[in-house]
């Protein structure tokens, strides 16, 4: 038995994750700045040495992109500590696009690769979750999703899988000096994924392309940071022309099958009650 340390154990893709080792039999221990098991906070050194002791591998991610832009990034101090305390293994969430020395989060990918220690990179598309659990949740439940998305498709991709290549990379060998990119297995675009979380929870909802204006003052009535919803905007916005994202293979390289379908995760997320 393997002891595993996962920050963010309590967000989207770390509770998944501490899940599945948990039901395997591995000791797990999740952190974060205000959750989980121990407190680790990136930006606190001070609060690292006892997150990684005793671990034998672990799943980082950087939940700020802006983060990452520094020439030394804070993930580093936490790489440094774990490779002080024995730790053998790192998987790290990154992003889309990481491998590019342009995007926010490649110094913060940089310095797990460059730690020493056995790596594994996880670089994720849109994740389907954002209709069922933050993001975009309010907007579903009241019928209409109001968004800049144009004709544009993505593949979304179900955080289900990303949980099941982290946990394979965590705890099998084979993974190790691999970057994975993950997406799901086709691109919609949102009004095919409003008929289809209509059809599976048996609501009507509507998708209304509105202008990039439209939506950052959306955003910031909510009380999203101005930046933060500029960021989203952006990223929402990319695909507005009518071109779709590219699918990327990363879930059947790590796993040997296909991603999850679109049309399987709005069954399963409407058998939950997210959206009624």
């Amino acid at each position: 038995m393997k002891n595993f340390l996962i920050l963010g154990g309590t967000g989207k893709t770390g509770r998944r994750i501490a899940s599945r080792l948990t039901a395997a039999g591995h000791s797990v221990r999740t952190a974060g700045r205000t959750g989980g098991d121990v407190r680790l906070d990136l930006d606190d050194p001070a609060t690292h040495a006892a997150a990684v002791a005793d671990v034998s591998a672990a799943y980082l991610f950087e939940p700020s992109p802006d983060a990452g832009r520094q020439t030394t990034p804070r993930m580093a101090a936490l790489v440094e500590a774990a490779a002080a305390a024995g730790v053998q293994r790192l998987v790290v969430l990154t992003a889309q696009g990481s491998g590019n020395e342009q995007h926010g989060l490649h110094s913060t990918e940089q310095a797990v690769v460059q730690s020493g220690l056995e790596w594994t990179v996880l670089r994720p598309g849109w994740f389907a979750q954002n209709f069922s659990e933050d993001f975009w949740l309010p907007a579903v439940r009241s019928g209409t999703l109001a968004l800049p998305g144009g004709e544009g498709r993505l593949p979304f991709l179900d955080a289900e899988d990303i949980a099941d290549v982290a946990t394979a990379a965590l705890t099998e060998d084979g993974h190790a000096g691999q970057a994975y990119d993950l997406t799901g297995p086709r691109a919609i675009g949102f009004g095919e994924a409003a008929e289809l979380i209509a059809k599976a929870s048996g609501k009507p909802l509507q998708y209304l392309d509105i202008t990039p204006e439209e939506y950052l003052e959306q955003q910031v009535s909510a009380g999203v940071p101005q930046s933060a919803a500029e960021r989203m905007t952006r990223l929402v916005t990319m695909g507005r022309d009518g071109a779709a994202a590219g699918l990327a293979d990363g879930v059947e390289r790590a796993l040997g099958r296909s991603p999850r379908r679109f049309e399987d995760f709005v069954v399963a997320a409407a058998a939950t009650g997210c959206w009624s």
